[in-house]
């Protein structure tokens, strides 16, 4: 799972406790959860990662370019990869609820 989060974006803020919960549950499983910042400033990111207790690896993308390479548009935005690397699942935005869909979602390729 690759997540795109920004710290201005409050569904982010949301999500990425949620996510925690997610990757610590499917970890021993082989699930990967790499969360990519966007913000401009990385100072902006590491204040918002001080008051969470993330346990994934943060990755900075400050020039979006690995973002563009997704063609990422909306924050946060989060994509489910498969073991081959296709992008098997695509999330745009968060909504409550959303880490049952990824936890259903996770599941189902960690079967593969």
């Amino acid at each position: 799972m690759i997540n795109f989060w920004a710290s201005w974006c409050s569904p982010c803020r949301q999500e990425l406790p949620l996510l925690n919960k997610v990757y610590a549950q499917y970890r021993a499983a082989g699930f990967v959860l790499l969360a990519v910042n966007v913000d401009d400033n990385r100072k902006d990111a590491d204040a918002m990662l001080k008051r969470l207790d993330l346990r994934f690896p943060i990755l900075f993308d400050s020039n979006k370019s690995v973002a563009k390479l997704y063609g990422v548009d909306t924050m946060p935005a989060t994509l489910l990869i498969d073991r081959d690397g296709r992008v098997r699942y695509v999330h745009r935005g968060y909504y409550s609820g959303y880490e049952q869909k990824y936890e259903q979602q996770v599941r189902e390729l960690l079967k593969e």
